[in-house]
């Protein structure tokens, strides 16, 4: 299968729907094991092996990929933390959060420097 031709746009489209996918994915399968749920778990799993398949939709080299993924990822799984389930997010872990961003941009503009 030949990689996709896909404009920065797009691009960002796709991590941010393959984070969704992966972290909506882990509450459910964490909701499910704390309520005892296997629908629930099954259904995490479905939602985390779509993850896989989007993000690897994304035409660039696999570890340039996952080192930007890795700073959507976060930034979603805190929102999500914060506004999904009312957590009080520290101020640690939106100083680390930032420096995760900070190292992922370096990631994916680094080869343009």
């Amino acid at each position: 299968m030949r990689p996709l031709s896909i404009g920065p746009y797009t691009s960002l489209l796709l991590f941010v729907l393959a984070a969704i996918l992966e972290v909506g994915g882990d509450a459910l399968v964490r909701t499910g094991l704390r309520r005892e749920g296997v629908f629930l778990v099954a259904a995490g799993a479905l939602v985390l092996a779509t993850y896989g398949i989007v993000v690897n939709l994304l035409p660039i080299d696999f570890s340039r990929l996952l080192g930007v993924y890795v700073g959507v990822f976060a930034l979603i799984s805190v929102l999500f933390g914060r506004f999904v389930f009312a957590e009080t997010v520290s101020r640690s872990t939106w100083l680390g959060l930032a420096v995760i961003l900070l190292g992922s941009a370096i990631i994916h503009f680094g080869g343009r420097l």
